[in-house]
């Protein structure tokens, strides 16, 4: 029986006097049972990695000796019977490809008729062999004794006629004699011996579950791309249809496939599927067929090929997208020029590891993608290009005011940064200045239509912030919005619909495109439409059109932050494969120091471009005023005199006014135009009325 030990504790409270108390040790824990420990044990036995390691290879080799059974069963009715001809003739037929069917069709035949041959020459071979024994054997004997006589006449010895005969008996025994040895072994040896050739027919093809195989075997990291890989992928995939043809084909499904390809860093196969596989079906099981190739999802690109039912798969190789690609040539090479009309600008590199270039030329350009994806890395590298080319004029707004555009100051005549209303203020300001200048440009074409015009790039960075802004001018017409009286939007569209023609173009980077901060309209207005990562699939659409995404453009389904700088891009100013509807760009990088070199080189070529941080405005004019004006003392004045007589008093803020313009104006203030005698009209106390009622409202806001 244990004692039972106190301590002793001072307290040391300053309330109160000093204490001794006497604390008793805990009791001791009570002690595990046998049978628990043991448990535990046998458990941590079980579950233990080298456990699970040599029970997967006890199952694995196993495995090895029934899958190399299958294998070999499968051989021989194979050479046995024409099933093989039957997989290639209903693989040729799913194809659609009844020539070789009927190839097929007639090796079979033929294979059918000599195996018919040997069959019946079988039922006549005993008789035969029969025949050739005795006539052999008599044959052998008799001139066993002719080879014996004439030993005896050489030997002067009569014994010596049977002297062959009896060699032959001795050696005969003694095969016998060494069957009877070797027999005994060989009859316990070959079931091992059997079993040991099934296993090495199974080792080689693999042939046990995926769980028993080696752990380099399951990662499949570094796998090649092989035929039959490439078909028991397609196989796995999750449709019926194309798992049921391919289970009829057999082995044969590899005709489905053409040539295997060295793409880059990746391979790429055509594959034709069978009648009554879609192509859609096969694009929706993208990251499923990625996993039965042992690649990660964003290895793998399906795309339609220009062949019927054909799909295009490119595979990359393990982890050689995760690596970066060079600089760029405009940071290697400090020679390269660049020309707008019949250059292309050095973009990045493909998928197949071919350099990628973009034609600029009399094309609107769209950039979108999930924030902090390089998009403005992307739209700043196509400009640096353009740059080398000393006519090419820019206006930028950049909406983000980072700084991402400083090394463009004294290269744009125009140069607008930062996020606020003022900003996007400025920079519609300065796209309506662009539409100006396109509508100058326009009127000198038609006076003369040889001439000539330097290339103009207006450039919105970020331009969601433009669309989403709730600032409005003072006619109440907003500066963001999709609307007609957006003035924003309205002057983006105009330069797409006309600004190509006069070398007046617009390019716009933006984020997370929704079509609230990317209009239908100005998205489909661009030439060229790229997009970096995205979150959805109706964003994919929304940035790169449908039929893109249906031809296989799948943005979406980039990594987002992993795959910075990687591009999908719909446009004929850059050279897309064959038959597809876009290509998947890996941009190069060009920081900021080496921007700011290059447009140093290019401010070299210019001489001397002053810019304009700030629009300058000139004075405001009150349109409903002005229109007041001009009415004069008439009580009614047509539509069509106002304008003429708006475009009299200010040239430079009326001139092209429209009757919509004008009607706009009206409409704000609640003036309608009438039509008399077939001929639109306004009534001058209309107009005044609108005027008091505007001053008056203006009078009461700001007594409140």
């Amino acid at each position: 029986m244990s004692e039972n030990v106190v301590h002793l504790h001072k307290d040391t409270t300053p309330a109160g006097p000093t204490v001794l108390t006497v604390v008793p040790d805990p009791a001791p824990a009570a002690p595990v049972p046998l049978w628990v420990r043991s448990g535990r044990a046998v458990k941590y036995a079980v579950t233990h990695e080298n456990t699970k390691t040599a029970g997967r290879a006890v199952a694995r080799h196993s495995l090895y000796v029934l899958g190399g059974a299958r294998i070999v069963a499968r051989r021989t009715w194979d050479g046995k019977t024409a099933a093989r001809y039957e997989r290639f003739m209903r693989a040729a037929e799913a194809a659609g490809n009844m020539e070789a069917a009927a190839e097929w069709e007639e090796r079979g035949q033929h294979f059918r008729d000599a195996r018919h041959r040997r069959r019946m020459d079988l039922l006549h071979s005993p008789l035969d062999a029969a025949k050739s024994v005795a006539v052999g054997t008599g044959m052998g004997i008799g001139a066993l004794v002719a080879l014996g006589i004439v030993m005896a006449i050489a030997n002067k010895d009569v014994t010596d006629v049977i002297t062959p005969i009896a060699a032959v008996i001795e050696f005969i025994n003694l095969l016998i004699t060494i069957v009877q040895v070797v027999w005994g072994p060989a009859v316990t040896l070959g079931p091992f011996l059997a079993l040991l050739a099934l296993w090495a027919v199974g080792s080689k093809q693999q042939a046990a579950p995926a769980w028993a195989l080696p752990a380099n075997v399951r990662n499949g990291e570094g796998e090649p791309i092989t035929p039959s890989i490439v078909v028991k992928a397609l196989r796995d995939l999750g449709v019926p249809a194309l798992r049921n043809a391919i289970k009829e084909m057999g082995d044969a499904g590899a005709s489905m496939l053409g040539p295997i390809r060295i793409a880059g860093c990746g391979v790429e196969v055509d594959v034709t599927l069978p009648s009554g596989v879609a192509t859609n079906e096969v694009q929706g099981k993208r990251r499923k067929l990625a996993e039965n190739l042992t690649r990660h999802e964003h290895e793998v690109f399906i795309t339609i090929a220009q062949a019927a039912r054909t799909v295009r798969l490119w595979v990359a190789d393990s982890g050689a997208l995760d690596e970066p690609i060079g600089p760029s040539p405009l940071v290697t090479d400090e020679t390269i020029t660049a020309d707008y009309a019949k250059g292309r600008a050095p973009w990045g590199q493909d998928l197949r590891g071919d350099a990628a270039a973009l034609s600029l030329y009399q094309r609107h350009l769209l950039i979108t993608g999930l924030s902090n994806q390089g998009k403005t890395a992307a739209l700043r590298s196509l400009a640096l290009w353009a740059s080398l080319d000393r006519r090419v004029e820019f206006r930028i707004a950049d909406l983000k005011g980072a700084g991402d555009w400083a090394m463009f100051d004294g290269l744009a005549t125009v140069l607008i940064q930062g996020p606020t209303d003022e900003h996007v203020i400025e920079a519609t300001e300065m796209v309506e200045g662009l539409v100006e200048e396109m509508n100058r440009r326009i009127a000198a074409r038609q006076a003369d239509p040889t001439v000539v015009f330097d290339p103009l790039i207006g450039i919105v960075d970020e331009a969601q912030v433009a669309f989403m802004c709730p600032a409005v001018d003072d006619e109440k017409r907003p500066y963001g919005g999709s609307k007609a009286t957006s003035r924003y939007f309205m002057g983006v569209r105009k330069v797409h619909n006309q600004g190509r023609v006069v070398d007046v173009l617009m390019y716009e980077g933006t984020q997370d495109p929704t079509d609230q901060n990317l209009p239908k309209l100005v998205r489909e207005g661009a030439h060229t439409r790229a997009s970096l990562a995205l979150g959805t699939e109706a964003q994919a659409v929304m940035a790169l059109g449908e039929k893109a995404v249906n031809g296989g453009a799948a943005p979406h389904l980039l990594r987002q932050g992993l795959d910075k700088g990687t591009l999908v891009v719909a446009s004929d100013g850059i050279e897309i494969p064959k038959g597809q509807s876009s290509i998947t760009v890996r941009t190069h990088f060009i920081g900021d120091e080496d921007a700011k070199a290059i447009t140093d080189r290019a401010k070299a070529l210019r001489a001397g471009v002053t810019t304009l941080h700030r629009i300058e405005r000139g004075e405001k004019r009150d349109p409903l005023a002005d229109i007041l004006t001009v009415c004069g003392d008439d009580k009614r004045v047509l539509t069509q005199d106002v304008i003429k007589r708006l475009a009299v008093l200010d040239p430079d803020t009326y001139d092209g006014w429209s009757f919509g313009d004008l009607t706009r104006v009206l409409d704000g203030h609640g003036v309608e135009a009438y039509k008399s005698h077939g001929r639109m009209m306004i009534r001058r106390d209309d107009v005044t009325r609108a005027l008091a009622d505007r001053d008056a409202d203006g009078s009461a806001s700001a007594s409140q």
